[in-house]
């Protein structure tokens, strides 16, 4: 599905009887109807969506930025350089960026937001992303220099999204999380809580003639009916990063006009590696043959999906193939069996932790009934998002259902969640076999010899590691035909409000 709808905007003019035609472009603030109010703003600890989607790329940047097509491109950093051995990183920074707060940007904020990532204070879910990181020096205001243990084939990547904050707040884990300071197009001027939070245009912003909108206002409405009537209305422009569900229902409304993606976030099954049974290894993989993908895709995605494998099929260099994998078919007989072998007697009774999202609410029942059929019986835990976050965070659940955020580079969606000690481990898993080949990939720069790494990574994880990968959904934004200039991110950044005008 692709609703493409064309929209033209004249004014006329009497001028001594002459009447001339011209377009008018608004500059108001862009009303933006989202379900959920964040977790908080810190780029450098929220994990939630609620959060991401409201301050990536319009609130914070990174040295690097990804465009449209998903390519790595300058962001804070003009340009970069790299030695010869790989492992020293030369950033020259943009001139005349600002920070929200009237402070220029320079080298020691750069230098001091990589540090407060990598601080164990911080507790930063991307820390290890810049685990390479051997020191950092600011020889003058405008460059970074980055030495490295050894070469880092995701290090561009993962700067894209590392925001810069300043260096001031480099040992507080408090301000910003509700008073952000970035360098971005759009400032916060109000957080009401589950009502609003406004943005303001960012007038110092670096790039010039950007943003185009006079301000972006996110509405926190709960309730999907009000959301789709506000849009029909006229009194929402926007429903960012909605479901297949959503935009069936929204298709062909007069006035909408819809933008697509396959998106970069999966759904999966988080397994709790030191909660008995899903320690052993045969009932993750009985879980596996248990689940039915397709049947997922159609009823909770509505078809607006793929069933998904460790990696997104988006990225073709890597992704191996679902048909691939001997448990993503669907198999009963061969589940109860697994189960017989593992010597755990059932029924099992568990605890399911579910994301309060429409999608993965409905993908907890289907569960629900699935496990059921092998003797794995669920109660679903449904706790509002800042809640669920802390249990996600403390691993205080048997199994979780949730999505979890992509990005172009594997190691972004292996090293931290499945290496020992990653910083969104939460299931607890350690494989050695694992480590080693994660440990490999991060530092071989050969594009060939990384795609066999991370197969041997994917064929380790698909049928018995500590998650069961379910689907690649569709994302769409539905929006007033009279906006222009966006363009939908598959990672769900709404960087390109930047350059929106309706």
């Amino acid at each position: 599905m692709n609703i493409l709808s064309k929209y033209a905007l004249a004014c006329s003019v009497a001028l001594g009887g002459f009447i001339a035609a011209m377009p008018v472009v608004v500059a108001a603030p862009l009303e933006v109807a989202v379900e959920q109010s964040p977790s908080g703003l810190d780029p450098h600890i929220v994990t939630a969506f609620t959060s991401f989607q409201i301050i990536d790329g319009t609130i914070y940047e990174g040295l690097a930025a990804l465009d449209g097509d998903l390519n790595i491109v300058p962001g804070l950093a003009s340009k970069w350089d790299i030695s010869d051995d790989k492992k020293t990183y030369t950033f020259t920074l943009q001139d005349g960026v600002k920070f929200h707060g009237g402070a220029m940007m320079t080298s020691k904020d750069v230098a001091s937001s990589l540090n407060r990532v990598l601080a164990k204070k911080t507790g930063s879910p991307l820390a290890s992303r810049l685990a390479a990181v051997e020191r950092i020096d600011t020889p003058d205001d405008k460059t970074v220099v980055i030495h490295l243990s050894a070469p880092s084939a995701p290090l561009l990547s993962s700067l894209t999204t590392i925001a810069i904050v300043p260096a001031k707040y480099e040992n507080d884990t408090e301000t910003l999380q509700r008073k952000p300071d970035g360098t971005g197009p759009f400032k916060m001027i109000e957080w009401q809580p589950d009502v609003a939070i406004k943005l303001a245009p960012n007038t110092d912003y670096w790039q010039k003639g950007l943003p185009k909108l006079d301000g972006v206002n996110f509405n926190i409405v709960p309730e999907a009916t009000t959301r789709h009537v506000g849009l029909t209305s006229g009194q929402y422009q926007m429903l960012p990063n909605i479901d297949g569900v959503t935009a069936q229902q929204l298709q062909g409304q007069p006035g909408v006009k819809m933008e697509e993606a396959l998106e970069l976030a999966y759904s999966l099954i988080g397994m709790n590696v030191t909660r008995p049974p899903f320690d052993n290894p045969k009932v993750r993989e009985a879980i596996n043959y248990a689940v039915n993908r397709g049947d997922i895709v159609a009823a909770a995605l509505f078809g607006a999906g793929v069933p998904g494998g460790p990696l997104s099929p988006a990225l073709t260099n890597f992704a191996t193939p679902v048909g691939d994998f001997a448990c993503f078919k669907p198999d009963v007989a061969k589940a109860k069996a697994l189960m017989a072998e593992s010597g755990i007697a059932t029924p099992v009774n568990a605890r399911l932790l579910v994301l309060p999202r429409d999608s993965t609410k409905a993908i907890a029942q289907i569960l629900q009934q699935e496990l059921a059929a092998i003797g794995i019986n669920l109660t679903l835990d449904i706790p509002e998002i800042g809640q669920f976050v802390q249990n996600w965070k403390n691993s205080d659940f048997d199994l979780f259902v949730s999505l979890n955020a992509g990005t172009i580079e594997p190691d972004d969606y292996f090293y931290r969640t499945f290496r020992t000690g990653g910083s969104t481990n939460v299931f607890k898993y350690s494989n050695k076999k694992l480590d080693a080949l994660l440990d490999k990939g991060r530092e071989e720069t050969d594009v060939e010899s990384r795609k066999k790494i991370y197969t041997d990574v994917q064929s380790i994880l698909a049928c018995d590691g500590p998650a069961s990968f379910l689907t690649y959904g569709k994302i769409y934004t539905a929006m007033n035909e009279k906006v222009k200039g966006y363009k939908i991110n598959p990672n769900r950044s709404l960087r390109t409000l930047r350059s929106t005008s309706q």
